[in-house]
């Protein structure tokens, strides 16, 4: 495909998102740039997001200390970015070594605080603690904190200097003390700290022909079973599989099982989008029943949709449980929908509208139908992904977002 069709497409895909704009979020005129935001110091005492810090829509559980003798060690990161003073009252280096996580956010943070005030640096009081200055579930033991201020300790800055954190995207922010601001990050390897949605490396596809395929042997090229609805309310058929928009098979992730009355069991990551219904769960699917919602939502009693003999019927959701299982795989289809392991589920993540996902992946199947697989990646996210999530964070609400996946990308 010739390169000024590919940058056309990315300009349209930029250029498509507008109208929504002013369908979904306040505020915000169709045709017009958006004004620049307007940065409000957080108070004295004030914490974002105004949750606990080891809650799920916060930093997350503590998982352990972590010592230099310890397998975990390897997990920590020393960060020398010039930018950025540490204090390093122990002569030990501590305060450097770090989560990656944390250690982008920081960094971000280092070029906000410069920008912000000219001659001025990041300067961090406190990282990773191995004294045991912190409380006993402090992340300051796992390297998932720091403690920071401005290079001139100037305290008026410091209600901005929260701000600039939470806008470098620390997942909790607190104006805890007159002398510093704490900043904490999410686990590297905790299901809220990727965006996007997928199923695990063991999960299984029915393609043409009627045979079962696990996640890690499909390929793009082949049809598997789908939806004909993008809203997995029509008869099941076999939709090509046009792309992954994400994929390893090493890394190890949680994800939400789902147990149903009919047997089947699926299991997504938190942010990937499932069709549910609330009610009567017996027969079949009706057009306009389903809902799209993300899987950390759904719950026991609700309906999904399940096949059997290759016709959808309603199912109940009986139990769900949180497991650790490895690789992440998201299969793109034609119609934007698959059945994984029994299950009706969308291709899509992140965004909390299925109408609205399938629509924007639109210029994706239209690269597809002109030339194939278009940026194949053996492993990772798809840069169509990268692409759409960083326009829809510019352009959207952040509310038509999973929260979690909003803590992923510098904002």
């Amino acid at each position: 495909m010739r390169l000024p069709v590919v940058f056309g497409f990315l300009i349209g895909c930029a250029l498509i998102f507008a109208p929504v704009n002013e369908g979904c979020g306040p505020g915000r005129g169709y045709g017009k740039r958006r004004p620049p935001q307007k940065l409000t110091p957080l108070n004295y005492k004030q914490f974002s997001p105004q949750v606990a810090e080891k809650t799920l829509g916060a930093s997350g559980r503590h998982e352990g200390k972590i010592t230099r003798n310890s397998e975990r060690f390897k997990e920590l990161t020393p960060n020398y970015n010039p930018d950025i003073i540490f204090k390093d009252e122990e002569n030990t280096g501590a305060d450097r070594l770090m989560t990656q996580r944390c250690k982008d956010k920081l960094n971000a943070l280092a070029i906000s605080v410069m920008n912000m005030w000219p001659g001025v640096k990041l300067r961090v009081t406190e990282g990773w603690d191995e004294d045991g200055n912190h409380f006993e579930d402090s992340l300051h033991y796992e390297g998932r904190a720091v403690d920071i201020t401005t290079s001139d300790r100037n305290r008026n800055k410091y209600g901005m200097l929260a701000r600039l954190a939470v806008e470098a995207g620390f997942d909790w922010v607190n104006y805890e003390s007159k002398a510093h601001i704490h900043c904490s990050v999410k686990s590297d390897h905790s299901v809220a700290a990727k965006t996007g949605g997928c199923f695990p490396a063991s999960a299984y596809v029915t393609v043409e022909g009627g045979t079962l395929k696990t996640m890690d042997s499909l390929q793009p090229g082949e049809k598997v079973l789908a939806s004909s609805e993008s809203d997995g309310t029509g008869p099941l058929l076999y939709s090509e599989v046009i792309a992954f928009l994400d994929r390893d098979r090493t890394v190890r992730k949680r994800f939400y099982s789902i147990h149903t009355d009919s047997g089947a069991t699926l299991s997504l990551t938190a942010a990937h989008l499932l069709f549910v219904s609330v009610g009567n769960c017996s027969g079949p699917v009706v057009s306009g029943e389903l809902r799209s919602v993300y899987a950390s939502d759904v719950r026991p009693g609700q309906c999904v949709v399940s096949t059997r003999e290759q016709q959808g019927h309603l199912s109940r959701v009986t139990k769900i449980q949180i497991q650790e299982d490895r690789g992440v795989f998201a299969p793109l289809t034609r119609h934007g929908t698959v059945v994984v392991n029994g299950i009706v589920s969308s291709c899509y993540a992140a965004v909390d509208k299925q109408r609205l996902a399938h629509w924007a992946f639109g210029p994706l199947r239209v690269l597809y139908n002109w030339g194939g697989p278009v940026g194949h990646q053996a492993v990772g996210i798809h840069w169509y992904s990268s692409l759409l999530h960083w326009v829809g964070t510019h352009v959207l609400d952040p509310t038509h977002f999973h929260p979690w996946s909003m803590t992923d990308n510098d904002r």
